[in-house]
């Protein structure tokens, strides 16, 4: 493992605000286990069983159980994880207790979004409702719901700050649109169910959440970005750029995500953001390019005519975390050291 990714496993253990004894001899399920997020988290619990001797029982939910082994070892049982292989969409069934969810499958594949919009659609919903009803069983004692800032649709600029009570449009018409939908619907199945039935749910409205441990395989535009500084390529952009994006990193995320499910209110939604990370795509990439690569590279755009690539419509959001910081959260690295941090990882 990459130094860089201990000493942010260090950072959120000793995270002031995370009361850990109250995950001591629990049992945490996390979905999406191999994704970004969710191996993260799973690394955090892992780390906090090791330093704290927790005897956190890690239930990882997964279709892949290759991808499992590849990512925390063959020996993953050692680690007290218990994996439960199979589709999200089919109904949960496992004899072990489940005491907090933390549901974070999900399409995230832009390309897939517009190939496979059905697919996607029933992943978010069948997915989720049966990730509450699983909760609602079991009795669960914390569930949050990985969301995205995606769930705001297209916002003015005169809407922002973007705090968690204001919504933009979703154009129904673009099948792109099942994403921020499924979310949206997914977000109010946690308000229904913890209010027609009480399941402590709550959901964390993630920004563009990278740092160290992206795998190099990743293809969302900030690897991209960063890879082209590693091979001392231009950067080519699709797009005019304009879009502004909210930026969090990986380990200040996981932090967030731990807080809302201890602190969180049941139905609400918090945003999971850092807000001095807010920048035109333009300009993030003209950061690596002169800051990271030095000038080295620059930024080229290549705009094709129709949207072959499923990029989401320019939009102006910035959003802010203020309810999440009321919890306690603080968010360390700006947008320079993610992209640092990232790249250490990568050559470790």
């Amino acid at each position: 493992m990459a130094n860089t990714i201990k000493e942010d496993l260090t950072q959120i253990l000793e995270n002031p605000q995370i009361n850990w004894e109250e995950f001591r001899d629990s049992s945490v399920l996390v979905t999406g286990g191999t994704g970004l997020v969710g191996s993260f988290l799973v690394k955090a619990l892992i780390n906090a069983n090791i330093e704290k001797n927790l005897n956190i029982r890690i239930l990882l939910l997964a279709r892949n159980g290759n991808k499992v082994a590849d990512i925390f070892g063959e020996d993953f049982e050692d680690y007290n994880i218990c994996l439960l292989e199979g589709d999200i969409r089919e109904p949960i069934t496992t004899l072990e207790s489940v005491d907090y969810i933390i549901h974070c499958a999900a399409v995230t594949t832009s390309k897939l979004m517009v190939e496979q919009p059905v697919e996607m659609i029933d992943i978010a919903y069948m997915g989720t409702r049966n990730i509450l009803e699983l909760a609602r069983e079991k009795k669960a004692r914390g569930v949050v719901y990985i969301s995205s800032m995606e769930v705001y649709g297209s916002t003015t600029e005169n809407m922002n700050p973007i705090s968690e009570d204001k919504l933009g449009n979703v154009d129904l018409r673009n099948v792109r649109s099942g994403y921020p939908e499924g979310k949206r619907i997914c977000e109010l199945m946690c308000t229904s169910y913890a209010k027609e039935y009480q399941v402590p749910a709550k959901s964390a409205r993630l920004a563009q959440t990278f740092g160290a441990g992206v795998s190099k395989n990743e293809g969302r535009v900030f690897a991209q970005f960063a890879k082209s500084y590693l091979n001392g390529e231009d950067i080519i952009l699709h797009t005019t750029g304009e879009s502004v994006g909210n930026y969090v990193y990986l380990a200040d995320a996981i932090s967030g995500i731990l807080i809302i499910l201890q602190k969180g209110a049941n139905g609400e939604a918090y945003n999971v953001s850092n807000n001095e990370c807010q920048y035109e795509i333009r300009q993030m990439a003209e950061m690596v390019a002169q800051e990271i690569a030095e000038g080295k590279i620059k930024v080229v755009f290549d705009i094709p005519e129709d949207n072959k690539f499923g990029y989401a419509d320019p939009t102006k959001m910035r959003l802010t975390s203020d309810k999440l910081q009321s919890l306690g959260w603080r968010p360390v690295y700006g947008l320079k050291q993610m992209y640092e941090r990232m790249i250490k990882s990568w050559e470790e």
